[in-house]
């Protein structure tokens, strides 16, 4: 199986007809990801390589089905461009864009809760999710994707997403489905969603969980790890050697006095029964032992 998207999921880019939205909107189309439609109000009636332009998402979502969307907005666009996918019923929004104003993440991710409580949000400032062989929506290179499980994964970082992907499948490894939910202040998908859905999904029989400085998320990732999870978990923390008081990266990626720091961080997820790289590399070996102890 996968959590959140899959060969079914119907696709709306927000954002299509520009560069970025463009090459990853048709990129995404290539693997074989369902993407339905993209939307401009100045460019409705036309588009992108066969790909439909709507007006509004409204008006995608009635013509085309759409389920999810894929924001590749502006940043000071994307309030808006959430706000009318949730009141379009879109089920999930996935926001690439970076540099969104902490202030308006607040803002439309808590609107979401109060009006929208069945839209899921993805993001900001992530790479998105992918489901090897069914869906991929984002930035992440598909061919460096093996499917069939046995392991999810679960990053705040784009570029070690990335990377644990590209570990796994030089290891004969396959995912059920990688989530980046990114890095900065306000996520709109944190760790213990996807760690719920996870130990929920009967394919997925180990999850590797990939985290950095800053914040609590991984100390409370922690937590429920060591009380919910009954499948094995392996972690690893970016910035070991990051200094205190210096953002290093993501906007959540700060470290305030003794808050936040990887040793922190690690020691937490060590107690709480998950096995700890020291660095992405590692991560994949142990997650290939663990494969292999499920195997016997």
């Amino acid at each position: 199986m996968s959590i959140f998207v899959d060969d079914t999921t119907r696709v709306v880019y927000q954002g299509l007809t520009g560069s970025a939205g463009r090459f990853y909107g048709l990129r995404n189309r290539d693997y074989g990801t369902r993407v339905v439609a993209g939307t401009n109000p100045r460019r409705a009636g036309t588009d992108v390589d066969g790909i439909p332009v709507f007006g509004t998402v409204k008006d995608a979502v009635q013509k085309t089905g759409a389920s999810a969307s894929c924001v590749f907005v502006p940043a000071p666009g994307v309030e808006s461009a959430v706000m009318e996918a949730a009141e379009a019923g879109i089920s999930f929004i996935v926001v690439i864009t970076e540099g969104v104003p902490a202030q308006d993440e607040a803002r439309f991710y808590n609107r979401l809760l109060q009006d929208f409580p069945n839209t899921r949000l993805l993001g900001p400032n992530c790479p998105g999710i992918i489901t090897p062989g069914k869906c991929n929506i984002g930035i992440t290179a598909g061919e460096i994707a093996t499917p069939g499980g046995p392991v999810g994964i679960v990053s705040r970082s784009g570029t070690l997403t990335y990377q644990a992907l590209y570990e796994l499948t030089q290891k004969g490894i396959g995912v059920t489905t990688c989530v980046g939910i990114g890095g900065d202040p306000v996520p709109g998908t944190t760790f213990i969603d996807c760690l719920e859905r996870f130990e929920a999904d009967p394919e997925t029989r180990a999850v590797m969980l990939i985290g950095e400085i800053g914040g609590a998320e991984e100390e409370k990732a922690a937590a429920f790890i060591g009380e919910k999870m009954s499948k094995p978990v392996v972690a690893y923390v970016a910035g070991a050697t990051a200094p205190p008081g210096k953002k290093m990266g993501h906007a959540g990626a700060i470290i305030s006095g003794t808050q936040g720091t990887a040793t922190a961080k690690m020691e937490a997820l060590a107690r709480a029964g998950a096995r700890v790289a020291k660095n992405p590399t590692e991560a994949g070996e142990l997650m290939t032992e663990v494969v292999r102890s499920l195997a016997k």
